[in-house]
């Protein structure tokens, strides 16, 4: 749960964009998004290591 302490002369607005800038920081959707399917843990050690080779790939220059 996401609690927001607004000052009594503060705007609304403000108030609701500290709400969002607290959401996306706690990356409530992000998980949300995870757990709607399951993803086996081989899969998932899979895609890490691919996504680190493409990151040592980057930075060594192959891809320009």
């Amino acid at each position: 749960m996401l609690i927001i302490d607004s000052k009594d002369c503060e705007n609304i607005d403000k108030a609701l964009k500290k709400y969002k800038k607290k959401f996306e920081k706690s990356r409530t959707l992000l998980q949300l998004r995870e757990r709607q399917a399951f993803i086996k843990p081989s899969i998932r050690r899979r895609t890490e290591m691919l996504k680190a080779v493409y990151k040592q790939q980057l930075d060594g220059g192959k891809f320009e």
